[in-house]
């Protein structure tokens, strides 16, 4: 069953069983869907879901940043539970080891030796690790730390 099908049913599902946070999720998950497809002009596959869904996700982790700082922890809380609903749409994130394998194998791949060289190391660390979720982030801060101690 494709992504936006499953989240439909899903939605349904919280509805009838009057779960607020989970259906409004839902609906907003729906939403970012349809304007994604909008903006394509034709259906999204489930990679291009995935993606939309991993970006909401970042959306929430810098919100529950941005309101612990300004001592909102009642909103912090709320968008840490939306996270909760949303990751169980997402494929599971790598190991650390797999990540590890990953960012080597990518730099023998590109046969980079300095940090300048770290779009193409990440560009290849995520082709390996297709179908995972992928932090960002935090694959680029272990590009760059590795990268910085090959250089040294």
């Amino acid at each position: 069953m494709a992504l936006v099908e499953q989240i439909q049913k899903d939605l349904i599902e919280a509805m009838k069983a009057r779960d607020e946070l989970r259906a409004s999720v839902l609906r907003m998950v729906k939403t970012a869907l349809k304007m994604k497809e909008v903006e394509k002009t034709r259906p999204l596959d489930d990679a291009e879901s995935i993606q939309v869904l991993q970006t909401l996700v970042k959306q929430r982790r810098e919100s529950i940043e941005q309101f612990t700082k300004g001592g909102r922890q009642d909103l912090a809380d709320k968008e840490a539970k939306e996270i909760a609903v949303l990751d169980t749409y997402l494929p599971a994130a790598p190991s650390d080891e797999e990540l590890a394998a990953a960012i080597e194998a990518a730099i023998a791949e590109t046969a980079a030796t300095s940090p300048k060289q770290m779009g193409a190391v990440i560009k290849a660390a995520r082709a390996r690790l297709e179908g995972k979720a992928i932090d960002g982030k935090l694959l680029s801060d272990r590009v760059r730390q590795r990268l910085e101690k090959a250089a040294s």
